[in-house]
């Protein structure tokens, strides 16, 4: 990574706005800006169907809300798709399935520390998407092998569009999925992703950096060869010290992690302030610190603050009511209180960068 992190401010990639302008704004506020993916205006911009263009055997149910995966198509459809393997234009991400990526890049975006863009990963889409029998396209190795490629392909015109813009872009790669290999009941393990993985990173011509938000095994994710990870820091409560060895042998060795410490849901938020949550962190920090003497102010310079998770259109079941006085609210209105949500918590991450950078003497 070429930029200093001390503690700028960045988010995950999906809002539940409807309005793009106004998402774009928002996105804009940030230290590191990136591309706003807004599922609540298309299905087109799931993050699933977004990633899944031009993937053979893909059908895209938009009514259903669903990406699947034929094995006759897929086979059907492989010739074309070797034809244009070496097209960077059709790795790139269409108007179609994003409202805000070109406005985004049609913007001035030197000034920034850096920027950022996204992509779901080869994990998380293998698992989710299913073939005609639901079983998950990760399981077939001549998909997942081909569906590995692809990915790391787009992420890499992805970069290279972005860096266009700003010498400091980053692609990070959306991870749910990672978490999901230590189950003994998924058939694809740690040991096989592990190998997998590193071989996907390989590929990359921009830095290597993965999110994630859930099921965090943060020594697993910190050996896979990356040199930023983004997770949801807020769950974690304390910092488990099994785990605070890895982190500090990352930092120390030129990683960036991005502290995912804002909770998005009404529930969290409403019971914390800026002030508590920059204490969680530092508290998080001292842990790490007294594994290997690592300086505290180095920690906080090879930090980004973040959401501890994407607004994932869950507000209707969790925490809504305290946005509206403790009243049911109708779907109608769920768009709009999570908009409030997300805004609230983005006012809350500059509030703890300043928090954080007066306490480390950061710039």
């Amino acid at each position: 990574m070429r930029f200093e992190a001390n503690c700028k401010t960045t988010a995950m990639g999906i809002m539940p706005h409807e309005d793009v302008g106004k998402a774009l704004e928002l996105a804009l506020g940030l230290d590191i800006p990136f591309w706003p993916q807004l599922p609540n205006v298309s299905f087109h911009e799931d993050m699933y169907a977004q990633t899944s263009h031009g993937f053979p055997g893909i059908e895209v149910d938009l009514k259903g809300e669903r990406v699947d995966f034929h094995f006759g198509r897929f086979e059907q459809e492989l010739g074309i798709y070797s034809e244009k393997m070496n097209e960077p234009s059709y790795f790139a991400l269409s108007p179609d399935h994003s409202a805000v990526y070109r406005k985004f890049m049609e913007r001035d975006l030197s000034g920034y520390a850096a920027i950022r863009g996204q992509i779901t990963g080869p994990v998380s889409f293998g698992f989710r998407v299913v073939d005609e029998n639901r079983r998950p396209i990760i399981y077939d190795d001549g998909v997942r092998t081909i569906l590995t490629d692809f990915i790391q392909r787009k992420a890499n015109v992805q970069y290279h569009q972005l860096r266009e813009k700003n010498e400091n872009a980053f692609v990070w790669i959306d991870e749910p999925g990672l978490g999901w290999v230590f189950s003994g009941l998924t058939g694809y393990d740690d040991v096989q992703d592990n190998r997998d993985y590193r071989h996907f990173l390989d590929g990359f011509e921009g830095p290597k950096a993965v999110h994630l938000c859930a099921n965090v095994n943060l020594p697993y994710l910190l050996e896979l060869g990356i040199e930023l990870l983004s997770f949801d820091a807020y769950q974690m409560e304390v910092m488990p010290k099994g785990y605070a060895s890895a982190v500090a042998e990352f930092i120390k060795g030129g990683g960036i992690i991005t502290w995912g410490i804002v909770p998005t849901d009404s529930a969290s938020l409403s019971k914390e302030t800026p002030e508590t949550l920059a204490g969680m962190l530092s508290g998080y920090w001292e842990v790490v610190s007294r594994q290997i003497g690592l300086g505290l102010g180095q920690i906080a310079k090879q930090a980004l603050i973040a959401p501890a998770r994407c607004c994932l259109k869950n507000i209707g079941q969790v925490g809504a009511a305290d946005e509206v006085g403790g009243q049911r609210v109708e779907a109608s209105q769920i768009s709009s209180i999570e908009e409030r949500i997300v805004e609230r918590a983005f006012t809350y991450l500059g509030l703890i960068s300043s928090i954080l950078r007066e306490k480390y003497g950061l710039p």
